[in-house]
């Protein structure tokens, strides 16, 4: 009984426990304070990282802070924070390598030895949207500077993660990351392989299909990027059925679209007459001549650079550009450019007139001589001038109806200044030289040719026996011939016995009675004083 009475009170005992849950708790006075201190700090701390971030990206902007910050050691502060466990200072940080890197191949040098790219790419499969953008721009400026820079890139393994992002949902991440592989795939045939075995040209091209003007650019010049550098490569984005695409925005209306989709199809349609066929059979023709008229000079010059490379591969092309009305298109076009944005145009006069007589009579009917002059005459640059020399020559060298327009144009008279003048290139003077040559050798009309009575020997040598071919048969030509004072300029060359331009004088000579040979020689005014002073009338 005692046992269950002790029992009892043991139960009936409240234990400390029990007193516990009713009895009132001090108020905790210092956990509070002290847990409001700490948070204080972290607040602090991401605040100044936020702000640090955000500083750097923007007195990145602005290329006179560049050297302070890169001697600052900015490149190591700003890596781990690419690793932030707050994604607003992540992208900034990203943001400001990208416009550092951006700026010198010195800074991208720097992202490089700093084992960045690494960060980057496993961020770029991981983070979000806007983390992606900012990643795929630091790729960017660090690839656009040399193919050195852009195999750090792709040994980095960014294509893979790039390529990944073409797929993106979002048009902004597909423009950063095609954007990005432009940049790598333009500097060699290897990287722009290494771009295509990573499977982005089928990409590409979808994101040529998206209705965002932005994206569609992008991919356009990626595209470009990858086929200028081999046939292979150009035959891939063919096989991706991007000509058809690229060839209906050639009339859309927006000008920096034009300008990618028209080189595109250039870099597509030089490598052969196969790959220009192709970009024929896209029925380019006529709407491409209409951007030759575009309010964006751009668009102009890369429209006539895209008829150039396909005018240059055969007479057929060609043919086919004149029966679009290419030829009178692209003379309007050289007459109203001006600097290098001429070049093209001269150019593919020059290709089209090589191929045949009638196409270089095309050029002539549809006026093509005169905005080729003023080029080789205006022009300040010597490339822009030999183009010019160059195309005159193909448009002459044909026949003397040929020939004879560009010397009533005054053509001769000007390509041998530009092959006298003594600041002219060497190159300028070869085409300069062979142009006369090819042109003289077939011009029948003697007084365009007199003006050049006084060029140098090398030249002379020409110009002299195409007076040797035509004038034993022509009376009226040898007379004019003399009255001009053409028989005089040449009886006062001096040539070496022996040599063409001495034979092709003789030539002449024996053309005329002896007595008006010797009347125009420089010598006969002395030969007649000493016969004057030998004559004695008294003997």
């Amino acid at each position: 009984q005692e046992a269950i009475l002790a029992q009892s009170r043991a139960c009936l005992r409240p234990s400390a426990c029990t007193l516990a849950r009713f009895l009132p708790l001090p108020p905790p006075r210092r956990l509070v304070p002290m847990s409001r201190a700490v948070l204080q700090v972290f607040e602090e701390y991401q605040k100044a990282r936020v702000t640090f971030v955000q500083t750097v990206a923007d007195l990145a902007t602005r290329p006179q802070n560049i050297d302070a910050l890169q001697n600052a050691g900015v490149m190591a502060l700003l890596r781990p924070l690419l690793l932030d466990n707050v994604a607003s200072i992540q992208q900034s940080s990203a943001l400001a390598l990208g416009r550092l890197a951006n700026y010198s191949d010195e800074l991208a040098e720097s992202v490089v030895t700093h084992e960045i790219l690494p960060q980057l790419v496993y961020s770029l499969g991981q983070q979000n949207r806007f983390y992606k953008k900012a990643a795929a721009f630091v790729l960017r400026a660090v690839s656009k500077h040399s193919p050195q820079l852009a195999q750090a890139v792709v040994d980095s393994g960014a294509l893979e993660a790039l390529v990944t992002c073409l797929e993106e949902f979002d048009p902004s991440v597909k423009e950063s990351a095609a954007w990005a592989l432009g940049y790598i795939a333009r500097h060699t045939k290897e990287l722009a392989q290494t771009v295509v075995d990573h499977g982005a040209v089928p990409l590409l091209v979808l994101c040529f299909q998206e209705p965002e003007l932005t994206l569609k650019r992008i991919a356009a010049s990626a595209l470009s990027d990858i086929c200028k550098h081999s046939p292979e490569l150009a035959q891939v984005v063919v096989d991706a059925g991007a000509v058809s695409l690229l060839a209906k925005d050639i009339s859309h209306n927006d000008a920096p679209l034009k300008r990618q989709v028209c080189s595109c199809l250039a870099q597509i349609a030089k490598h052969s007459v196969d790959l220009a066929e192709v970009v024929v059979e896209a029925e380019i023709f006529p709407r491409i001549l209409h951007c030759l008229k575009d309010i964006d000079e751009f668009v102009r010059k890369n429209a006539a650079t895209c008829i150039r490379e396909i005018a240059r591969h055969t007479p057929d092309l060609a043919k086919l550009i004149v029966n679009a009305g290419g030829v009178a298109a692209m003379v309007d076009y050289i007459t109203e450019a001006r600097g290098n944005n001429r070049l093209p145009g001269i150019m593919t006069l020059g290709y089209i007139a090589a191929f045949s007589e009638t196409l270089a009579l095309a050029v002539v009917v549809s006026k093509g001589i005169p905005p080729l002059k003023d080029a080789l005459i205006n022009e300040p640059e010597d490339h822009l001038k030999a183009a010019s020399a160059w195309s005159l020559g193909q448009i002459g060298r044909h026949s003397p109806d040929h020939a004879r327009a560009l010397a009533e144009a005054d053509v001769l008279r000007r390509l041998l200044a530009v092959y006298l003048h003594g600041d002219s290139s060497e190159d300028l003077q070869t085409k300069a030289k062979r142009a006369l040559k090819s042109v003289i050798q077939k011009c029948t009309n003697l007084p365009a040719l007199e003006p050049l009575l006084e060029a140098p020997p090398n030249i002379l040598k020409y110009v002299v026996q195409q007076f040797a071919k035509v004038l034993p048969n022509d009376l009226a030509a040898r007379r004019s011939f003399v009255q001009s004072g053409g028989l005089q300029k040449i009886q006062e060359v001096n040539t070496e016995v022996g040599s063409k331009l001495h034979d092709y004088v003789q030539e002449i000579n024996t053309l005329y009675p002896p007595e008006i040979v010797q009347y125009y020689s420089p010598n006969y005014a002395e030969t007649l004083l000493k016969k004057m002073d030998e004559f004695n009338p008294t003997g």
